[in-house]
């Protein structure tokens, strides 16, 4: 996903930038306005994935998901069985 988005943020960029240029500037100068503002993005947004990561919500959910890990395996083991058993009583019917 992360990806993904800074290849869109980057597309949106020379989207942008292509809008805007007048048609006498150098093809140079416009690659590095692009540059430099796909640098600024990236930048942006894994500030914004470490804030996300570093969040107490985040933090929350992560414990979360790991005390109940244990519980999810139990239950998924506990399906397992019980499918099994449907499985051997259609076939033996």
């Amino acid at each position: 996903m992360k990806v993904s988005l800074l290849f869109l943020l980057a597309c949106t960029a020379v989207l942008a930038l292509g809008a805007r240029a007048d048609t006498s500037e150098e093809p140079k100068a416009l690659v590095q306005k692009v540059q430099e503002l796909a640098q600024k993005v990236s930048a942006m947004t894994k500030d914004a994935f470490s804030r996300v990561r570093e969040s107490e919500a985040a933090q929350q959910a992560r414990q979360w998901l790991s005390d109940n890990a244990e519980l999810a395996k139990q239950r998924l083991a506990w399906l397992k069985e019980q499918l099994a058993e449907l499985l051997k009583k259609t076939q033996a019917s």
